[in-house]
Formats: structure tokens, C-alpha cells, sequence
């Protein structure tokens, strides 16, 4: 491979996990058993993003280091994750924390990668911007800015 293929192909810099997503019908009666089950904690925290149309609240686990998880409620019927719920719910996307979200959206592009919905302001990250991408094998990612 060429050097500038190889250099195309790198990731930017800093790219960690920041939490993993689950689809689940109401966070209000689901929080406590993935709390339970992940041995995760749960503030009763919920914050609805109107630009997503999604309620959301993340489970922390005492590990410092550890991903947290999401889980994510419709807004109702047109919330882009009613149709997945309607298939059973549950694991949805893996986000990751990137340094700089326009370079990580090159490269995924790069890489074949599509994007489905460019940068946005997101509530539940005190209006860090997200991006949302699906790979050719179908996963789906959401990407944070730091």
C-alpha cells in the first residue's frame, strides 16, 4: 500500500468508548434491572433530546474506566428508534468519544463508512455535537465530541 493510502486509513487520534446503547420500550420500567444486571448504578437521571425525539439516561459502573451504558426510549411513533424497538429492542450502537469530530467523519468516509445524520448538538451531553454512522457490515456508531 501506498503511503498515502496507509496515512487515509489511520483514525485520528483519541478514540474511546464512551458508552454502549440499548433500545428499551421505558427507561422508568427498565433502569433498575440493567442496573441490577450490569452491577451498575442509576441516578434516576432522564433527559429528553428533542432534535433525537429520544428519552435517554445513562447506568455507570464503579469501575473508573468502564463504558457507560445508555438506554434509549422513543419519543414516540416517528423517534428513528420506534421501528427498531418494534423488532424486540435491546442492543442498539456503540459510541465512542472522538477529539475531533469533523477529522473522525473524514476517515470514517474514508473507510466506506456512511453517515447518517452529521453533527448535531445533543442535550444529553450539554450540547456537545454527536454524528451518527453505519459501517458496511451494519454497525451502527454514534461519535462524541471531547
Amino acid at each position: 500500500m501506498n503511503s498515502a493510502l496507509m496515512e487515509r486509513m489511520r483514525p485520528p487520534d483519541h478514540l474511546s468508548l464512551h458508552h454502549i446503547g440499548f433500545v428499551v420500550a421505558s427507561i422508568q420500567e427498565s433502569a433498575d434491572s440493567f442496573a441490577q444486571a450490569l452491577c451498575a448504578t442509576w441516578d434516576g437521571n432522564i433527559v429528553f433530546d428533542p432534535l433525537q425525539n429520544v428519552s435517554v439516561t445513562f447506568l455507570q459502573r464503579s469501575k473508573i474506566g468502564d463504558p457507560l451504558v445508555e438506554l434509549v426510549e422513543p419519543g414516540g411513533p416517528e423517534s428513528p428508534v420506534s421501528r427498531f424497538l418494534q423488532h424486540g429492542g435491546g442492543l442498539h450502537h456503540l459510541c465512542y468519544e472522538v477529539g475531533d469530530l469533523e477529522a473522525h467523519l473524514t476517515f470514517c468516509k474514508s473507510v466506506g463508512t456512511i453517515i447518517i445524520r452529521p453533527p448535531v448538538p445533543a442535550v444529553a451531553f450539554n450540547g456537545r455535537r454527536i454524528a451518527w454512522v453505519v459501517t458496511r457490515k451494519r454497525l451502527l456508531m454514534e461519535f462524541l465530541e471531547c
